[in-house]
């Protein structure tokens, strides 16, 4: 029997709910929630927000936006509106994607504000409510909420139709709010959203919630290792190790659209990177003080620089024990992102078993490693590691200016890069820079 038009579309949600649930980066996972959102019921464009604590730096990310769910009192649905209130009061709302394909955005955000019922989405997230708004320009003069139009006006835009999903899990823990808006019909007219709609999102927000909880609790075990690394050494800061994430997310992409990498091979990919690239300096957790934090340029004797190149092989090595497809891109991250593509002994640890470094030690001389002996996902966290070491400040150093910072690593091609990568991170600019101002820090990174 032929399956009716309702019930092919409720197989594509699950089939979407199954897709995003094989996401375990956070941030790659909240983009794809509101991809998916939109697409399922044809929305024109959205937003998806992550609730976090306002003790939580400004860029702070959705991972640790998210993480605080892990420990609050699991009841606050059940709170009278008031005191209710009262525990959102140390919250934020923090927007983290937007898309919109009338005016081709889709991109980065990255700002917060407080909770409260003034707005659509604060109002959804502490009511725990599905809003379904006809028209954001007529809404009832006694609704709590308003429609701020100055986003409209920046982007020469109409909002007409919203939806706005409160993102809570089975616990009744409040994790965030999907925003989804101007339906539309199949000759691309702005309509309503209707009851198919409202149920097949509500279905689809099941899975998102249960995914993003799979998320933080991958992703809060990878912050606590880079926590370990950021306390030994200052440089290895939350922000760094983001945009290095994101920049190399950029680069892979990029190479992927110009080799014909089938979207679902490219996804699952991406998702593998991104964790990997946040992984690519832990071993320093295994370097002394001792070297690790000598300061100013020109710092280490022959043997202490030998040493600190050690941190490749205990990287790799915390990685060695399991043969997952996370462990094993980790691996080759953490042991070759330091490799040089022209083979000279510039580049390091080179060719030998890193199961057998003695952790302290000066790192045995070996044959260096040279173009594709260099595993893929470690010749393109080179470029966002130097591009981003480059491009913010050091203890020991001014930022260079993003243009310097470009071409130093445009004349390195072919000499400590993969040429093919750098030709994809030259052509991403515009996201390179996006980036840049979303995870800025106001500390030395």
């Amino acid at each position: 029997m032929e399956m009716s038009s309702r019930e092919m579309k409720l197989q594509s949600v699950l089939e979407s709910g199954r897709r995003i649930n094989e996401i375990k980066d956070t941030d790659m996972l909240l983009k794809q929630i509101l991809t998916e959102a939109r697409h399922i019921v044809n929305a024109d464009a959205g937003s998806i927000y992550v609730v976090g604590d306002k003790e939580q730096p400004r860029s702070s990310s959705a991972t640790r936006d998210g993480a605080f769910f892990l420990k609050i009192d699991s009841s606050v649905y059940s709170l009278p509106i008031e005191e209710r209130k009262e525990y959102f009061r140390s919250k934020l709302l923090s927007i983290k994607y937007a898309q919109n394909d009338t005016t081709q955005q889709d991109g980065y955000k990255n700002f917060s504000f407080n909770i409260s019922d003034t707005s659509i989405s604060g109002y959804s997230i502490l009511s725990g409510e599905i809003l379904n708004i006809e028209d954001a320009y007529d809404i009832p003069s006694d609704a709590p909420y308003s429609f701020d139009k100055k986003t409209d006006i920046q982007m020469n835009y109409v909002t007409r139709s919203m939806l706005t999903i409160p993102l809570i899990n089975s616990n009744d823990r409040p994790l965030g709010v999907l925003q989804i808006i101007n339906a539309q019909d199949s000759d691309g007219n702005v309509i309503s959203f209707d009851d198919d709609a409202i149920l097949f999102i509500k279905y689809f927000a099941d899975s998102a919630t249960q995914a993003l909880e799979h998320s933080y609790l991958t992703n809060s075990m990878i912050m606590r290792m880079q926590k370990m690394a950021e306390y030994r050494d200052p440089k290895e800061t939350f922000h760094h190790v983001q945009r290095v994430a994101e920049f190399s997310d950029v680069i892979y992409v990029n190479w992927a659209k110009r080799n014909g990498v089938p979207v679902e091979k490219m996804e699952r990919y991406r998702d593998l990177l991104r964790i990997a690239a946040k992984c690519h300096d832990l071993g320093k957790v295994g370097v002394s003080d001792i070297i690790l934090k000598k300061p100013g340029p020109g710092r280490f004797t022959d043997d202490e620089r030998s040493t600190m190149k050690g941190h490749t092989c205990i990287g790799a090595l915390l990685f060695s024990d399991m043969e997952s497809e996370i462990d094993s891109l980790s691996r080759d991250v953490a042991l070759r992102h330091h490799e040089w593509w022209d083979g000279s002994e510039n580049g390091y640890p080179g060719d030998f078993d890193f199961r057998g470094y003695v952790t302290g030690e000066p790192i045995p001389k070996s044959r260096p490693l040279k173009g594709e002996e260099i595993p893929f996902a470690a010749r393109i966290v080179a470029i966002a590691d130097v591009f981003d070491a480059l491009s913010h400040r050091r203890v020991y150093k001014e930022a260079w200016s993003v243009d310097d910072a470009f071409i130093e690593i445009q004349q390195l091609s072919g000499v400590q890069f993969d040429p093919e990568l750098v030709m994809c991170f030259l052509s991403e600019r515009e996201k390179v820079c996006a980036i840049n101002r979303m995870w800025e820090s106001t500390v030395d990174d």
